[in-house]
């Protein structure tokens, strides 16, 4: 918190900083970063707590509350008394800003950026590093279907009702790799970095609308054939691209196999197979898109496997 408040106060002395982050859709944005880091960082240090007093033989601060109250009245009064104060909040906050409300849509004369609404712009921010058909479709299906899995997939009962870290620690890494770094930074990226042509901008950079940045973008199968046997690419596209298709399905195949044997042994006893293998190939797909990013970053790696012919890009 202290970082972040010291970096925002530090980025209000600069102009271009100040462009971005003070217009009116993106203000709730910047709420949302310090409210994100504060639960964080409180249920963490709530669940060090609980560990702590575990570990010395005594029980959870949770068990300990002899202040708890009745739903009706105490907690129906305050969750009232809390629908007031935002509903003030929201009343001052719609006379204090100006509405984003532009134009009359026209085709001829689109928004440079176009983005979308920010719960949308983690997906949005997908579509750079994947096929459409798979930020777009198959990456948040499996999204959707990953979170009904989780409570077969956890059917861990510890940390119901209390804070904890050691009885959870895959479960929260898990959860706050997803969550925090990946989602709301993809939320973040898109709301604050990315600016005209969706192009990728500083934090104190002025977004230029006339900013050209060069697409060095390159396939894994031009590397191979091109860059590294000096030869043209095959024409036949299973040849062409059989290296990268057969890295894909080791991925997805092969990689949770050697994790059950290896440093995921213990969770394949406890968890059993099919727990295993449906959680595991759940957190690969969602480890897909960082190891993406950096191979775009890195390397300038555009697809894995690039067949235009059939429309299928991975």
């Amino acid at each position: 918190m202290g970082f972040l408040t010291v970096f925002f106060l530090f980025g209000l002395t600069d102009e271009n900083f100040v462009l971005i982050i003070a217009k009116p859709d993106n203000v709730p944005i910047v709420a949302l970063i310090f409210l994100v880091v504060f639960f964080t960082w409180y249920s963490m240090r709530e669940a060090v707590l609980n560990d702590q007093r575990v570990a010395a033989g005594d029980d959870v601060i949770e068990k300990q509350e002899s202040d708890r109250v009745w739903v009706w009245p105490d907690l129906v009064y305050t969750e009232l008394i809390a629908l007031v104060l935002c509903s003030a909040v929201l009343v001052v906050w719609s006379i204090a800003l100006e509405a984003p409300i532009e134009q009359p849509a026209n085709p001829a004369n689109t928004p440079n950026p176009s983005k979308a609404p920010w719960y949308f712009l983690g997906l949005q921010e997908m579509l750079v590093y994947f096929d459409p058909w798979l930020a777009g479709v198959v990456l948040p299906s499996l999204i959707i279907v990953g979170l009904m899995a989780i409570p077969y997939i956890d059917t861990n009962p510890k940390g119901n009702g209390y804070y904890t870290f050691n009885e959870r620690k895959a479960e929260i890494t898990i959860f706050l790799f997803g969550f925090v770094i990946l989602w709301s930074s993809l939320i973040v990226l898109g709301t604050f970095l990315r600016g005209p042509n969706w192009n990728f901008f500083g934090p104190f950079e002025y977004w230029d609308v006339h900013k050209l940045e060069a697409l060095n973008n390159v396939q894994l199968s031009e590397y191979l054939w091109v860059r590294g046997a000096g030869t043209a690419l095959p024409d036949n596209i299973l040849v062409r691209e059989g290296v990268g298709i057969l890295l894909s399905l080791a991925y997805v195949t092969v990689l949770p196999v050697l994790l059950a044997k290896t440093v995921l042994k213990r969770y394949y006893d406890k968890m059993g197979p099919t727990r295993f293998y449906v959680g595991a190939f759940l957190f690969l797909m969602m480890l897909s898109l960082p190891i993406k990013m950096f191979s775009r970053w890195l390397v300038n790696l555009k697809y894995v496997v690039s067949i235009p012919e059939w429309f299928f890009n991975i």
